[in-house]
């Protein structure tokens, strides 16, 4: 049997991308067997394309500071959230299959609070998911996150923050969270770029405030 091409990208930041056609549901679910708990390797699946992909600190670094954004705001406005980081999602009935850079459940953290494990044919997909995507052209991941019913995607790249949202099958790109609408990604753009320049206790300190003004809009009268 001969062996699916792939194409291996290496960027200068040392990220390893691999993006390999042609494999099978099967295969992909023995590489995530494989690597169970694995928090240096992601694997994204869609119909029988596989990305391999092992993010470096130039995307860690946006997605943590993004992941933190949200678990600020979200405290600041009484709105409990569960977070599920880089969990394992997939379909086999989809052929698709994702580990997000993180992800958050807002609308429905009530329906998978104190489990263990989430099977996707049951449980609701994620409500929010961050992609960050800095150093590397990597597999479109939007149908799947569409496929599977994710409602709300934030993308970084080079051009900072953006959010979308599923209307339909499809995503359309918006100026407010749907889950945070005080929120926007001109907000959380320049909210990202401060944490680069900030000491992180004014940074903590910035976006809190800047939460509970969005809270108590009576405070800033």
């Amino acid at each position: 049997m001969v062996a699916p091409q792939k194409t291996i990208i290496r960027s200068e930041t040392n990220e390893r991308l691999v993006v390999l056609p042609n494999v099978s549901w099967e295969t992909y679910e023995r590489l995530l067997a494989e690597h169970p708990d694995s928090t240096g390797i992601r694997f994204s699946y869609d119909n029988g394309k596989l990305e391999i992909k092992m993010p470096s600190a130039k995307d860690e670094r946006p997605n943590r500071t993004l992941a933190l954004l949200i678990e600020i705001v979200a405290g600041e406005m009484s709105i409990d959230i569960e977070r599920l980081g880089s969990t394992t999602f997939k379909r086999d009935d989809l052929l698709k299959g994702f580990e997000p850079d993180s992800c958050f459940y807002i609308q429905n953290a009530e329906a998978i609070f104190g489990k263990d494990s989430i099977d996707l044919t049951i449980d609701p997909a994620p409500d929010l998911v961050i992609e960050v995507d800095i150093t590397s052209d990597s597999l479109n991941k939007f149908p799947i996150f569409a496929g599977v019913g994710v409602s709300e995607v934030w993308r970084c790249d080079q051009n900072g923050v953006s959010f979308h949202k599923l209307e339909g099958d499809s995503y359309v790109e918006v100026e407010h969270s749907p889950a945070f609408p005080p929120l926007t990604s001109e907000m959380a753009t320049q909210f990202l770029e401060e944490s680069a320049q900030m000491k992180s206790t004014a940074w903590l300190r910035r976006v809190r405030e800047w939460a509970r003004e969005q809270s108590n809009p009576e405070d800033q009268q």
